[in-house]
């Protein structure tokens, strides 16, 4: 739900949040069953401080990569922006989560690892969704360059049975009583001639 939500949301804002919200409150509810309920020790005031922000935010993060790589040719430019950030966001969520005591690690050689990498990969991507959009003509357009070339082929197979159809559909002249009239009665035409 929340990685659909996160890659969707431009399309119906209000929607996609609310499924984004209910993904994330599924989450939220699974966390603190696994952590809280069924668990035998308690944890400590601040591990929950720690547990119940980070959870949805770990959620957010696996949520924006699994869906940013599964819509990157419908939303690339989006998705070039979501894959990258995605795991850096798991990531400090997942330190808060799990080893809160160790925050340091956020913004010490793995965090700056994590931060390298992801600028790398949001490069990269970007690039890449910039040759899509002018390879596709300016962007993805989800169905309108399609529609576009449907209209275009339909107007010039009008044109084409116009062009066939209007000699035809002329009225026939002088010569094309005579002449016309013996070709497309095939005989008949002759007979009556004959009669």
């Amino acid at each position: 739900m929340i990685s659909g939500a996160v890659v969707h949301h431009p399309l119906d804002p209000d929607r996609y949040t609310v499924i984004a919200l209910i993904g994330a409150g599924v989450f939220l509810c699974a966390t603190l069953l696994n952590e809280f309920v069924l668990k035998r020790q308690r944890p400590s005031a601040s591990k929950v401080v720690a547990i119940v922000p980070a959870s949805p935010a770990l959620s957010c993060g696996i949520g924006m990569l699994s869906g940013g790589m599964q819509h990157f040719e419908d939303f690339p430019e989006r998705a070039a922006m979501l894959i990258p950030f995605g795991p850096a966001l798991s990531f400090v969520a997942y330190v808060l989560r799990y080893d809160a005591a160790s925050w340091r690690s956020i913004i010490g050689p793995t965090g700056l690892l994590v931060l390298v990498t992801a600028a790398v990969v949001f490069v990269g991507l970007r690039g890449i969704a910039a040759d899509m959009a002018a390879e596709s003509g300016g962007g993805h357009s989800h169905g309108e360059e399609t529609t576009g070339e449907t209209e275009a082929a339909e107007t010039e197979d009008r044109h084409t049975e116009d062009a066939g159809t209007k000699t035809p559909d002329a009225s026939p002249g002088a010569e094309s009583t005579k002449s016309g009239a013996g070709e497309g009665e095939g005989g008949h035409a002759e007979e009556g001639h004959a009669h």
